[in-house]
């Protein structure tokens, strides 16, 4: 069964009631960190994610939809982007997608803001999560509260661990 979600702008990553903010340095190039984050299966390298697919078909931007199912599998999201902005000679990219719907009930709108820019070595990745609840479920629970914080912390260490380990070019 299928939840359908509330849309929101972007200013919802500023005002959420619930909300993730990574923000860190990255040691490869925005192009790269960003072709990383857009590619095919993108986060794999965490472990609080199953999978991500895109249902749409390239070129990815506005409008774009994926289907991601958090580990080990008992949450599923049909995600739609509305904002996708690439700027490679800036190396300044960023999108951020809401979910349209979901597999358990208790959300009333969930998405996600991604930012490259160059940094002095490499790239700044800032990587919000924003949530509002509607009804208590206990997935929504498991990803909302603050035993949550975890979650969150190993998708960023994940992440870190990740790109250490690629080749700093596109």
């Amino acid at each position: 069964m299928a939840y359908d979600l509330e849309p929101f702008e972007l200013d919802f990553f500023d005002n959420a009631p619930i909300s993730f903010r990574i923000d860190v340095n990255i040691p490869v190039t925005p192009q790269r960190a960003w072709a990383e984050l857009t590619r095919p299966n993108t986060l794999d390298w965490c472990k609080a994610i199953k999978s991500v697919t895109f249902t749409s078909s390239a070129p990815f931007g506005v409008g774009t939809t994926r289907r991601a199912e958090l580990a080990p599998g008992y949450v599923a999201l049909s995600e739609e982007f509305f904002d996708w902005t690439e700027d490679a000679a800036t190396g300044n990219y960023h999108n951020a997608f809401r979910v349209r719907s979901v597999n358990v009930p208790g959300m009333r709108k969930f998405g996600e803001y991604t930012e490259i820019s160059p940094a002095e070595v490499g790239s700044r990745l800032v990587w919000v999560f924003a949530l509002e609840l509607g009804t208590s479920s206990w997935p929504v629970t498991a990803i909302s509260n603050p035993l949550s914080t975890p979650v969150f912390r190993s998708i960023e260490s994940d992440t870190l661990r990740y790109f250490a380990h690629l080749s700093p070019q596109a």
